[in-house]
């Protein structure tokens, strides 16, 4: 797997937690770091995604059905 380096500012007590924990379990705060952000990223995609598209069935760019609709639809 290819890595990337950056940056991250945090609040001192947030990276206090975080050296502490990182300490207690042998790991490094880096892994702890990585995994948070593996852990939500999905999640923040799947919610600007989300965002975008209501976007588009306001504005009329996309076609919405009902559930009635799509349910049926599934079985062709």
């Amino acid at each position: 797997m290819r890595t990337t380096q950056t940056a991250v500012r945090l609040p001192t007590e947030t990276y206090d937690r975080l050296k502490a924990l990182a300490e207690q379990t042998g790991r490094t705060t880096a892994y702890y770091i990585r995994e948070a952000i593996e852990d939500r990223l999905e999640d923040m995609e799947d919610v600007y995604l989300a965002e975008k598209a209501l976007e588009r069935v306001r504005r009329g760019e996309e076609e919405v059905i009902d559930s009635e609709e799509f349910w049926s639809g599934l079985g062709d």
